[in-house]
């Protein structure tokens, strides 16, 4: 189970990174996300953690599509990640979260001048899909949306809910998975 995260600027028990139902990112969608695995190995009781510069690369570029102006770099935000794997303690495999939000304690729609905060948690995680006897996939009747609406190319917080009604469109339909197309 999750015991800390990191928040506002260092690691807490998870009980207190909450944010406030005024925060611009739940009304707006104003955020950014990463995915991260870390991979258990049993023989080396070792936690290996998959492609992390990478991941934080991605989710700077991510962040620059919400004009998010924050201090960290790549090293720093893999740096805080391992702490925080360490001091948890896994013994299994993990999904890494990072997420970059605006929030200033009043929700307003624009972006510029706004407060960009970082926070950072991590959960035991399954197979994503159980596939021991293959996947049933649809192709979603939702599409991707258009680059010039909003920006496909990161993981910005509001775009995703295109995929979430993919997915439970296509589990509601009996399928495991949903491909969407542009």
């Amino acid at each position: 189970m999750t015991t800390l995260a990191y928040f506002e600027g260092e690691i807490v028990p998870i009980e207190q990174a909450r944010v406030s139902i005024t925060c611009n990112t739940l009304h707006y969608g104003t955020g950014c996300f990463g995915g991260l695995r870390a991979f258990w190995n049993q023989k080396q009781e070792q936690l290996y953690l998959f492609r992390v510069t990478d991941h934080y690369e991605r989710f700077l570029n991510s962040a620059k599509f919400l004009l998010c102006k924050f201090d960290y770099t790549v090293e720093q935000l893999a740096n805080i990640t391992i702490e925080l794997l360490s001091r948890e303690g896994w013994r299994q495999n993990v999904y890494i979260r990072p997420i970059a939000y605006k929030d200033d304690g009043v929700f307003r729609v624009w972006l510029h001048d706004a407060t960009d905060k970082v926070a950072i948690f991590s959960q035991a995680v399954g197979d994503y899909i159980k596939a021991e006897k293959g996947i049933s996939v649809c192709v979603s009747s939702w599409r991707r949306v258009d680059d010039t609406a909003m920006p496909a190319r990161g993981k910005v917080n509001g775009a995703y809910v295109n995929s979430a009604l993919a997915k439970s469109d296509a589990m509601l339909s009996g399928f495991d998975e949903a491909l969407v197309l542009n």
